[in-house]
């Protein structure tokens, strides 16, 4: 599928061939659905924990006697039933990750990538360079192309006075190919790609 390229000041800068294999494939929200949980999954620190009975600051002698004072029998404090005692069954350190295959990965993205392109969110830029590192430049730019919240997706690295415009921006995001990822497509309304993302996604994905 060929579409048109822009510029930031709104120009043309001529069209590009965009690879049916990597953006015109099937949408399917069920393995995006997949995908997005395996990357939140992975992002979780799992480091939430409780004290058993046996970790609390709690003497150990036993509460009272056994037998006699017609209450119910008791060890010591920290049991589970008491305040401030032990927690039954609570969360511990663990790692949530799951795995999945990476089939399912890449069709995962393909499919996130086909989405922004029949919804017409997807937009591909010349190139990602300001003549300065100004924030309220970019902040102008984006304004006047209607991007209210946007990825923007570069090749290795991005240029520095870009970089820099966009630090303090929250209704953009940047984003090298090589951490291109379902989560933050879908988060974002629109996505732009440079000629060089173009290109690299189609080889990483094609």
């Amino acid at each position: 599928m060929e579409i048109g390229v822009i510029t930031l000041e709104r120009g043309e800068a001529g069209t590009i061939e965009l690879a049916p294999a990597v953006f015109e494939v099937p949408v399917r929200p069920d393995v995006m659905h997949q995908v997005v949980r395996w990357q939140l999954a992975k992002r979780r620190q799992g480091t939430h924990k409780t004290k058993g009975r046996s970790e609390v600051k709690a003497t150990s002698k036993k509460m009272y006697k056994q037998k006699g004072t017609g209450r119910a029998r008791h060890g010591n404090a920290a049991g589970t039933q008491f305040r401030g005692g032990g927690v039954p069954f609570g969360p511990r350190p663990r790692d949530h990750a799951h795995a999945l295959p990476r089939k399912v990965r890449a069709l995962g993205l393909k499919s996130a990538l086909s989405a922004k392109l029949a919804a017409g969110k997807l937009v591909v830029l010349d190139e990602a360079t300001l003549p300065d590192h100004k924030t309220k430049h970019l902040a102008t730019r984006l304004a006047d192309l209607g991007w209210s919240s946007v990825l923007v997706m570069d090749g290795d690295s991005f240029e520095t006075n870009f970089d820099r415009a966009a630090r303090n921006l929250q209704t953009i995001q940047l984003l090298r190919v090589d951490g291109a990822n379902v989560y933050d497509i879908l988060k974002r309304d629109t996505l732009v790609l440079t000629r060089d993302a173009v290109r690299q996604l189609e080889e990483r994905l094609g």
